[in-house]
């Protein structure tokens, strides 16, 4: 069970909803059913346009999850990912700070996702 607080400058407030857990809609998913306005183009990890930053906001270890492919190859084409971030998640399952919604699936945490309200996370 998560908490996933969404906090964007194009929303008037910042907005709470409930993950169950075992659920694996992605943050996208979850997004969507709560009119929640992230910017996406393909959903598919393929454009980058759903970029978040995710802030664990438990004072536990942040819950490592795997990288797809697609989603390594836009965060470091959008300069939002580290050869060392990359090996600290796969290595130490340390997830790193920015993720595309489309592809980042919540755990049994709580978390803060931020984004800015344009594709690609550009203001």
């Amino acid at each position: 069970m998560a908490n996933i607080t969404f906090q964007s400058p194009i929303m008037q407030r910042d907005k709470t909803v409930y993950a169950v857990a075992g659920n694996t809609a992605t943050i996208l998913a979850l997004a969507k059913e709560h009119e929640i306005p992230i910017p996406f183009d393909c959903g598919d990890g393929d454009c980058g346009s759903c970029l978040i930053e995710v802030t664990s906001l438990e004072d536990k270890p942040a819950m490592g999850l795997a990288l797809t492919e697609k989603e390594k190859a836009r965060l470091k084409e959008l300069s939002k990912l580290t050869p060392a971030e990359i090996e600290n998640a796969e290595v130490n399952d340390m997830p790193p700070r920015y993720r595309l919604a489309c592809q980042f699936i919540a755990r049994n945490e709580d978390v803060l996702v931020r984004f800015s309200g344009a594709p690609g996370g550009s203001d």
